[in-house]
């Protein structure tokens, strides 16, 4: 429940303010790995997934619903990362070259099942090429704050995380590319154990359905792809195609 206050507090602070919003929802369908009771299992992802622009930078946030089929472990995971643009701040060009802008980025994760909050700090380095929407690369530390309630404790770590958004046609139709690939550096936990570095890729390819119907990017279908090496920092490594369906509204 504290996530979900954070992202409703942010997106209403942020509402009056915005020079441009979109909010979509996701369902996703796929076999995926459960690292810590072993096997994986058909599950249902549910997700609401914001991002707007202001005047001082953008925000993005993104809260998931993991219900698997199998069991009774409902899972609530979310993600917010505000992005202050220094060039918009200070009203001249920042970046240099194909860097468009530089950003200082404040991050926050929470999971339900771990109990585990992190902090993530850092710069954003926003990139102008050509054909993406945006094309952003992300450097933060990885700052860990376990209340003993949940999954064991972690030393520190950091991030970096690649996301993108790329358009295209093909005989008519509207299609795009996107998603984040993020690495994680290694740590131990409060035990001495290795928690691994990882890396999470989720790209997703998607068909503008809408489009046919002149609804254009309001609904999608498609597939996303999950490849996670060493997930949540273990022995796994995940390779799941899942369904897709976005409402964007």
């Amino acid at each position: 429940m504290g996530c979900i206050f954070i992202f409703v507090f942010v997106a209403h602070i942020n509402a009056w303010a915005a020079q441009w919003s979109t909010t979509e929802y996701h369902f996703q369908y796929g076999n995926l790995e459960t690292p810590f009771s072993g096997g994986d299992q058909m599950t249902q992802v549910h997700t609401l997934q914001h991002s707007s622009g202001w005047k001082y930078g953008d925000n993005f946030y993104f809260i998931d619903v993991l219900i698997p089929e199998d069991s009774n472990d409902i899972n609530f995971y979310g993600e917010l990362y505000s992005n202050f643009s220094l060039g918009k701040i200070t009203g001249k060009e920042v970046g240099y070259g194909p860097v468009s802008d530089v950003g200082l980025l404040a991050g926050f994760n929470m999971d339900s099942d771990s109990n585990i909050r992190v902090y993530l700090p850092g710069v954003r380095l926003s990139w102008d090429i050509p054909g993406f929407t945006f094309f952003n690369t992300d450097f933060t530390a990885y700052l860990v704050d376990n209340p003993g309630t949940g999954a064991p404790d972690t030393d520190n770590s950091f991030m970096v995380d690649i996301n993108w958004k790329y358009p295209f046609g093909i005989g008519g139709g509207k299609f795009s590319i996107q998603g984040h690939v993020e690495y994680i550096g290694e740590r131990e936990d409060d035990s001495g154990s290795e928690v691994k570095e990882w890396i999470l890729a989720q790209p997703q390819f998607r068909w503008d359905l809408g489009d046919m119907f002149d609804m254009s990017d309001k609904f999608f279908l498609g597939i996303e792809y999950q490849y996670w090496m060493n997930k949540m920092g273990g022995d796994t490594n995940e390779y799941a195609p899942q369904a897709l369906a976005v409402w964007q509204f």
